[in-house]
């Protein structure tokens, strides 16, 4: 059997990656991530089998969260690697069963591989098809997909020093509950609903880390010139890797530049106080294949969003650290106490040349709740007044596909009474646009990165109680939304289950949705996929 996978929006054909995945990644590397999934729903099973308590595993907690995390969508693309963890897993696994004396019979929880051909072999029968009824396939790997964002946002909090104990134990039980074959639509449907109410605590959870240590963001003007220093580009999501980072570059004379989801850092009044924390450089992940060539210095891959170079110059200026991974490239582990050392990184820097200027000015962000809670006034009196209309919620992902146009070109159409409100690094195909202000207000908020989404569910709450209204879908608010990976499957779950309707996503319906469980999300939610920029703006404004 080849490779199966269609977690992301752009699945070849919209239904699955089956030679080689569109992301880049090969087909031993897709089957790979299959078997250390299998691994986690094996660790799951014995996990709950013998009610283990979740604040007695830590280890095994920090592994559930890195595991899932290396298979989303373009994080790791490193075969070995991804065999490595699947070793370990299946050592903590058997340990936990000694230990605690679980007795279970399921393959998951007693399959053994002890090479990688074994590993590979495996996968045959553990892959997305192994579950044969489609609509049960579609409900478990829409569940799946969402475990992984969350475990993102959770390992990113966790690297701050902050977790929810209820997190990891939703994670095993969901886990083990989608291996359940009593299961069926109903059930696991409800189960897609909790794994939302669970991500919208991933999401409180990442931003009481952040906030916590670096401040809340504030209203930020970000360079995205350069300067005549050699440089390192930083890329992803994690803080803690930035601030480290920075850290070790001072007094160096290498200059740091932030590169796609990295650009929120800046609105964080903790990192302002590095003089060689430049500025943002580029756009959009996929625009590092041209980006990197002119950049000239290393790049730091601290998260996903890892596009294969097709020059090996460019491979060799990578490094990877986290869940990430690329084969070839050197990967930057922490010691026991988290600490990164990325002199190797800095050395390279000091021996390549400056960055070459692809654009000058500024772009603003830095508008999460806190900001936006703080012109509340301004923005409740615009609202009252009529000179705000409606609010647009543009947040999510980009991606290389033309038909991701259409998100700059309903930005620019959108009437001058309106206001867009984004996150992650869908921004990119607006943020650039000078759509202006309304009365002070800039008619692009930015809260930050994708899981600052949850910024705007914390913004709908507040004005439904200053507005008291009955519903917040009653609000002046409307959804259109990019998607790309499974964060932002996490969002939209997180967002579905805090009640929120006639969510607009695109450009396609995710492809892992079969065409009955399409319907019950349509019927249930109102959940559509966006059409041309004219249908979607007379839809949404009348």
């Amino acid at each position: 059997m080849s490779m199966f996978c269609y977690q992301c929006q752009e699945t070849a054909f919209g239904t699955g990656c089956t030679k080689r995945g569109v992301c880049g990644k090969t087909e031993d590397v897709a089957k790979l991530q299959d078997v250390l999934i299998y691994s986690l729903k094996g660790i799951a099973e014995v996990v709950v089998a013998d009610n283990i308590p979740v604040k007695d595993i830590p280890d095994v907690n920090h592994e559930l969260v890195n595991s899932l995390f290396m298979t989303i969508t373009n994080a790791n693309f490193d075969g070995e690697s991804i065999f490595a963890q699947i070793e370990k897993l299946l050592a903590l696994r058997d340990a936990l069963k000694s230990k605690y004396g679980a007795n279970v019979d399921k393959d998951s929880a007693i399959f053994t591989v002890l090479t990688l051909a074994e590993a590979l072999e495996k996968a045959e029968s553990v892959g997305v098809l192994a579950t044969e009824n489609e609509d049960i396939r579609s409900l478990r790997q829409f569940i799946t997909y969402g475990l992984k964002g969350m475990a993102a946002y959770t390992e990113h909090a966790l690297n701050i020093g902050k977790e929810n104990l209820e997190i990891y134990d939703f994670m095993y039980h969901t886990l083990a509950q989608i291996e359940d074959d009593s299961l069926g639509k109903e059930e696991l449907i409800q189960l897609v609903l909790k794994t939302g109410e669970t991500g919208v605590k991933s999401m409180a959870l990442i931003d009481e880390a952040n906030t916590s240590k670096y401040g809340h963001p504030e209203m930020t003007e970000v360079n995205i010139g350069v300067r005549s220093n050699p440089a390192i580009l930083i890329s992803g999501h994690d803080l803690v890797d930035l601030e480290q980072l920075l850290e070790q570059t001072q007094g160096t004379g290498v200059d740091v530049y932030t590169h796609s989801e990295m650009l929120p850092a800046h609105s964080y009044p903790f990192f302002k106080k590095y003089d060689n924390f430049v500025g943002n450089y580029g756009n959009a992940w996929h625009r590092q294949v041209t980006e990197f060539e002119t950049f000239k210095g290393p790049i730091l891959f601290t998260t996903n969003c890892i596009v294969p170079p097709r020059k090996e110059e460019i491979r060799e200026r990578i490094f990877t650290t986290g869940a990430t991974g690329y084969p070839g490239c050197p990967h930057i582990e922490a010691d026991a106490e988290g600490k990164k050392d990325f002199s190797q990184i800095i050395e390279m820097a000091k021996k390549l040349p400056a960055p070459e200027e692809i654009e000058t000015g500024t772009i603003l962000g830095g508008f999460a709740h806190n900001q936006v809670f703080a012109l509340s006034d301004q923005v409740v009196d615009a609202v009252k007044s009529g000179a705000i209309r409606k609010f647009f919620v543009m947040s999510g992902c980009d991606g290389r596909m033309k038909d991701r146009e259409y998100y700059t070109e309903f930005a620019k159409a959108l009437p001058k009474d309106t206001v867009i409100l984004t996150s992650g690094c869908a921004k990119y195909r607006y943020n650039k646009l000078g759509l202006g202000d309304i009365n002070g207000i800039p008619r692009v908020l930015d809260a930050g990165q994708c899981n600052d989404s949850y910024s705007w569910a914390v913004v709908a709450l507040k004005l439904k109680e200053i507005f008291a209204a009955e519903d917040i879908n009653d609000l002046p608010i409307q959804f259109n939304i990019a998607w790309y990976e499974q964060k932002a499957v996490i969002v939209l779950m997180a967002l579905l289950s805090m009640g929120f309707k006639n969510i607009h996503i695109g450009p396609t319906l995710p492809g892992f949705l079969s065409d009955n469980v399409r319907q019950v999300v349509i019927d249930t939610f109102g959940l559509a996929k966006s059409d041309t920029v004219e249908n979607d703006l007379a839809a949404f404004l009348g």
